[in-house]
Order: structure tokens, then sequence, then C-alpha cells
């Protein structure tokens, strides 16, 4: 009977620490979240733009050829980005089919 409700108070603390944590974590991106836009004024103002991360003309060169997926792939090592804004980047690149 005790090892059950030593079971679950620690299955209720795990709990407990899991939620705590994944609060702790949204709140962090929030702030991120809020930081990366507030940069973004602060370069826009003063008419800074980001440097292009190096190795760009190779990823061009595969969205010419028709590569997206390698191009994607690329982009993520290059630059460190998720798949979804490598994906949103790479697709921002390819040239826009022409209107019939």
């Amino acid at each position: 009977m005790n090892t059950l409700f030593l079971l679950l108070a620690l299955l209720a603390t795990a709990g407990w620490i899991t939620s705590t944590l994944n609060l702790k974590v949204r709140a962090l991106e929030d702030k991120a979240d809020r930081l990366e836009r507030r940069l973004g004024r602060v370069l826009d103002h003063f008419g800074i733009e980001e440097p292009e991360p190096a190795g760009m003309d190779r990823v061009r060169a595969l969205v010419r050829d028709g590569r997206t997926v390698s191009a994607i792939k690329l982009y993520r090592q290059i630059t460190g980005a998720g798949l979804a804004e490598a994906k949103r980047a790479v697709e921002s690149l390819e040239p826009a089919a022409p209107k019939a």
C-alpha cells in the first residue's frame, strides 16, 4: 500500500515539474519572440540589413535546378534553422511562376 502511495506521489511530482517547465519554456519563447521583433524594428529604423549567410549562392543554385529538398537541407546546415523556417526561406527564393 505504501508503495502505491509513493508511486502516485512520484507521478504527481513528475507531472507538476513537467507542467512547470513547459510554462517556463513558453514564457522564454514568448520573450525571445518579443526581443526578435524589437531587434527587427531597431535594424529597420537604422536601415541595417542582416548579412546573408555564406553559402546562399549554393542554395539559390539548387533552387534554380529544381532541387528544393536539397536546397532546404543545405539552408538548414548553413543557418541552423528549423525545417519550417528553412522551407519558407527556400520557397521565397523560388522564382514566381509565369502567369498565363
